[in-house]
């Protein structure tokens, strides 16, 4: 019998609650339509289709949920009240579905699969693929300002707004996304790949560890913790997105595996070699868990979830 981690429970509280909210959330509640209703136009406040359905689709496709629960499980460490930052959890998948909608598309990796299910655009269209995840992106934000914790709190809300705003931006995620695809066929390099792996992949690790810790009112030693933490948990996950691309199992992955060869990108595989990327996988999560040490017990769970993603299957 498989033996589950020590963080699983607390993992499964977190990801139930936010899969809870997801699924209930007004704007996106109802059966999925595949094309538009005939006039009259939707009412005022109501998200026309099939754009409800193309965002509730991608939204609710079966998934870790790791940023959302970072972002509880962050503000846990100072607050015991972590249903009041699920707003800011569910917003957070709404941004990391946005970019996984738009980085499917043909003109960027052009998947098919997403998830285990067809992608977005192969669905819906690409025209619509796009407004699912421009309106996804808008709505996150929406969202979060809508928070009761942005009337509450507004100071330690706001803080957080824009901790997760310039990660997923475009000197954030974007900028990574951006030389990961026009860097394609170039010769890979050491300073090339970690700013694309620091950008595409660790600032959207990293914003719902601060995020959640700004809400909270953390200190500010936590925040310098927690800002290490993520970078490097970022890092050694997207290392280890790149072995799975190359030996993983694309049935358990939900996508189709060996891509990043087939485009040319720049991995960190390709700049290293494989054992020396699972070797720089393993002290990335060793910088992740000693930058928590002073947390003492209240740093468990992230340092578990941290040391999972050496041995992540998906």
């Amino acid at each position: 019998m498989e033996q589950k981690p020590p963080t699983h429970d607390q993992y499964q509280s977190y990801q139930q609650a936010v899969e809870e909210a997801l699924q209930e959330f007004p704007l996106l509640a109802g059966n999925q339509v595949l094309r538009a209703a005939a006039l009259p136009p939707p009412a005022e406040g109501e998200i026309p289709e099939p754009l409800r359905s193309a965002m509730r689709y991608s939204l609710l496709l079966p998934g870790k949920r790791l940023r959302p629960v970072l972002l509880l499980a962050s503000y846990t460490v100072v607050q015991s009240d972590w249903q009041h930052a699920l707003p800011f959890a569910c917003a957070l998948e709404m941004i990391h579905t946005y970019s996984l909608i738009h980085d499917d598309l043909p003109a960027m990796d052009d998947d098919e699969l997403r998830r285990g299910k067809p992608a977005n655009h192969k669905v819906f269209g690409e025209n619509i693929a796009i407004l699912a995840g421009d309106g996804l992106l808008n709505l996150a934000y929406e969202t979060m300002l809508a928070a009761p914790m942005s009337t509450e709190k507004p100071t330690q809300a706001m803080a957080a707004i824009r901790e997760i705003a310039s990660r997923a931006g475009a000197c954030g995620m974007i900028a990574g996304q951006t030389l990961d695809v026009m860097l394609e066929g170039a010769s890979p390099s050491a300073e090339l790949v970690r700013y694309i792996h620091q950008h595409k992949t660790a600032d959207l690790l990293t914003a719902p560890v601060v995020a959640g810790l700004l809400l909270a009112g953390a200190s500010p030693d936590q925040l310098t913790a927690g800002r290490v933490f993520g970078t490097h948990l970022g890092l050694a996950f997207q290392m280890v997105d790149d072995l799975l691309d190359i030996g993983g199992d694309a049935l358990a992955m939900g996508k189709q595996t060996g891509m990043d060869a087939a485009r040319g990108k720049i991995t960190w595989p390709a700049v290293a070699g494989v054992e020396q990327t699972r070797l720089d996988a393993q002290q990335a999560v060793a910088k992740a868990t000693e930058a928590l040490s002073p947390w003492g017990s209240s740093g468990i769970f992230l340092c578990d979830l941290a040391r999972q993603t050496l041995v992540r299957a998906k």
